[in-house]
């Protein structure tokens, strides 16, 4: 087994894919196949299934995962080490964010970093904050950004930012047209509601409507800002989401803040509680920290 295996072997788990892990890593899809039939081979155990959507990981790849991922630690560190020794500090982020704001923030804390320690690489990886979580808890993350609430356990979390939930409303909608920047949760009882597809999201917005005694009309749970945009702005319904969705819209949507009550979508950055951090990543998370004490 040879350190290209392992890279090979984790490209494939994190994109799902064979044609996706052959571009990322540049290199055909044949003979990556066949990089990982030989590795299945000297396992003597196969390590990836096909299904639907894509590659999964058998019972045995989950277990090798782990082991991949700390090869694949302890050989970026050996390479910062000796690198740092002569040039500074040096390595690979791998970061996850959530929609929102926080793509704003990574970019900001990336710039600086970037400036600080030029040799750092950087990778980037969105998607909603269950499957950010996954990525960390599991190691292809180091530092994360994720929106509250999230399950606390396994990970090392701090609240970053707030900002208000909104609603995104056709333009010839009749609560478009109510005056003022806001509009009360109430309101949109009546209504058809498209609202992020996180798993823990739908419990949330229901317990916002339960004291008033009322049931959101959800129609849709979708991933992506720009999709619920999309689908706001063909009239499909009233999308719910951050206030930092109104960088997102055109002039077919308006936003109102929702109030009554007023209702907050909190960041958290988040790192894995178990797992040692490359001495890169530590060091992005102990700047970012003491950014937000700042």
């Amino acid at each position: 087994m040879e350190l290209r295996h392992i890279r090979y072997f984790l490209a494939v788990a994190e994109e799902g894919s064979f044609t996706k892990a052959a571009d990322k890593l540049c290199i055909a899809q044949p003979p990556l196949s066949r990089q990982i039939r030989d590795l299945e081979e000297e396992l003597d155990a196969q390590l990836f299934i096909r299904k639907a959507r894509g590659l999964a990981l058998t019972e045995e790849g989950e277990r090798f995962l782990q082991y991949a991922l700390r090869i694949r630690q302890l050989s970026d560190q050996s390479v910062e080490d000796i690198r740092e020794m002569s040039e500074g500090l040096s390595g690979k982020l791998y970061l996850a964010t959530v929609e929102g704001h926080a793509p704003e923030m990574f970019a900001q804390w990336m710039v600086d970093f970037k400036e600080k320690y030029p040799l750092v690489e950087f990778e980037l990886w969105n998607g909603n904050s269950d499957d950010v979580v996954k990525r960390v808890l599991s190691g292809l993350s180091d530092v994360a950004v994720i929106t509250l609430p999230y399950d606390e356990e396994g990970l090392d979390g701090r609240v970053i930012f707030e900002e208000p939930w909104v609603a995104m409303i056709p333009k010839g909608h009749p609560l478009a047209g109510i005056k003022g920047d806001s509009v009360e949760l109430k309101e949109l009882a009546p209504y058809e509601l498209i609202i992020p597809s996180r798993q823990s999201r739908r419990k949330e917005i229901e317990n916002w409507f339960a004291p008033l005694n009322l049931e959101p009309k959800i129609i849709c749970r979708i991933a992506h800002m720009l999709n619920a945009y999309e689908l706001t702005a063909h009239g499909m319904g009233i999308a719910i989401y951050p206030a930092s969705a109104a960088k997102y819209v055109g002039e077919d949507v308006v936003i109102k803040r929702i109030t009554k009550p007023d209702v907050m979508a909190g960041y958290v950055l988040v790192r894995s509680a178990e797992r040692r951090l490359s001495k890169v990543a530590l060091k992005f998370w102990d700047i970012v920290n003491n950014i937000r004490e700042d």
